[in-house]
């Protein structure tokens, strides 16, 4: 095995993953650097969250590697994997949280399960992240009482609140109106840089995740279709990257189905 890269904190090494016969990813290499805001994006099913299931251990791949600082996640025992995933963040779609808890009680959730600190360290600990996403007054506030972008920005203040250093984004941007959308990417932004983290953001809005992104993934059809700064995939010529960043309806993804031609199922007096 060669070397870990010590400027990326993930390394997926020609990894292939699939759900019984059916292959997900076929033999896929990327790398996400540490400090830098990743995308992961492409068609539905291409493998995206399959990815983020992967890098917290899930599920483990067929063949390959998935190394997180370093050390391959497939190969760890449950100790392992356990310390691996408490320097991990996760915000769910749709954020996830415990509606019979209130918003203060979600972000102190992880630190009560997960330390054992004093109430008062807690309830800091709680403010100073609610206060890093704009929502220290909403505190006392069940998540019946808050709308969906401050839900998405409750879940992010849970996210990181152990302090990780890999926080993943399972489609952070879907459902919200367009001013939550663009606070909810600044978010990741300020929040990346501001604390030093790696971010893998899976999103299939293009224009918002291209603007915070440094580096883009496009999985298709198991593989890596491209990879790089958002220009240089902007500027791909390959077809299904084309079709993908300008929304195009024809190209390599088709709008059926593979199946039976018409004719085949409703005769031949029909015609595509």
């Amino acid at each position: 095995m060669t070397d870990p890269d010590p400027g990326a904190l993930v390394e997926c090494r020609n990894l292939s993953f699939g759900y019984g016969a059916r292959l997900i990813l076929d033999d896929v290499s990327f790398t996400v650097p540490r400090g830098k805001v990743t995308a992961l994006m492409g068609a539905s099913g291409g493998g995206k969250t399959t990815v983020l299931r992967l890098i917290g251990g899930q599920v483990r791949p067929g063949r390959g590697e998935l190394l997180f600082d370093g050390a391959d996640i497939g190969r760890m025992d449950p100790a392992a994997l356990y310390r691996a995933r408490r320097r991990m963040g996760m915000l769910f779609q749709f954020g996830a949280l415990f509606t019979d808890l209130s918003v203060f009680d979600n972000v102190a959730f992880p630190l009560r399960e997960h330390t054992a600190l004093p109430a008062a360290l807690v309830r800091d600990i709680v403010l100073m992240k609610l206060n890093a996403v704009g929502l220290r007054g909403a505190r006392n506030l069940m998540p019946s009482e808050i709308s969906g972008g401050m839900a998405r920005r409750v879940a992010l203040a849970r996210a990181i609140s152990l302090d990780p250093e890999l926080v993943m984004y399972d489609e952070p941007f879907a459902g919200l109106d367009p001013i939550s959308l663009g606070t909810a990417a600044q978010l990741i932004r300020r929040l990346n840089d501001t604390l030093g983290i790696t971010s893998i953001v899976v999103s299939h809005d293009l224009e918002d995740t291209f603007r915070i992104a440094d580096q883009v993934i496009i999985l298709a059809n198991g593989k890596v279709a491209a990879q790089g700064t958002p220009d240089e995939v902007r500027a791909s010529t390959d077809p299904l990257v084309h079709q993908f960043v300008n929304a195009e309806p024809e190209g390599p993804v088709h709008f059926h189905y593979p199946g039976p031609t018409v004719a085949e199922d409703f005769g031949t007096g029909y015609s595509e």
